[in-house]
């Protein structure tokens, strides 16, 4: 296990975490972030992260988009919950249609981890056909099986991938 994986494990894992998450469409592309999860493992997603006891699903966004890309932001629509549950990790996250109100795009961090260990190591505009290149083990799960951004619009539920059903 590496120094990241551990600080990750130790911070994050075994127990459950809620999650924010904005999705931000601009130009025919979506804003994304790599992050450096090991040596050998990038992961896209958009900009978020874990919540603040104390603070609603609106601060937290706001922060967390303004810590990782420098923009502010507004909530435009509730689009879907996903769960993640790959142990040591678990987490409730959910997703949000963002719209600009300023800023300036630039790189950011995630002040939980050590200034040696940040996960955040690119930002960028996807379009589809961008988005579709990544592999399937190096992108969100709710990214994988759009066919148009436009997708993104219509989400409506709760997302496991695993194919159970809520009862």
């Amino acid at each position: 296990m590496t120094t990241l994986e551990k600080e990750l494990t130790d911070k994050f894992g075994g127990r459950l975490r809620t999650r924010v998450n904005g999705i931000l469409i601009e130009e025919n592309a979506i804003l994304m972030i790599k992050h450096k999860m090991s040596p050998t493992r990038d992961f896209w997603n958009v900009p978020g992260g874990g919540m603040k006891y104390g603070s609603s699903v609106e601060e937290n966004l706001k922060r967390e988009f303004k810590e990782e890309t420098g923009l502010d932001i507004r909530i435009c629509k509730f689009v879907c919950a996903h769960e993640y549950l790959e142990t040591p990790l678990h987490a409730i996250e959910l997703f949000f249609l963002v719209e600009r109100t300023g800023g300036a795009l630039q790189l950011g961090t995630d002040p939980e981890l050590d200034k040696d260990n940040q996960l955040i190591t690119e930002i960028k505009y996807l379009t589809i056909e961008n988005l579709h290149l990544i592999q399937k083990d190096e992108k969100h799960p709710i990214f994988d099986r759009i066919k148009s951004l436009n997708d993104v619009r219509k989400w409506n539920g709760y997302f496991n991938f695993e194919n159970k059903s809520i009862k």
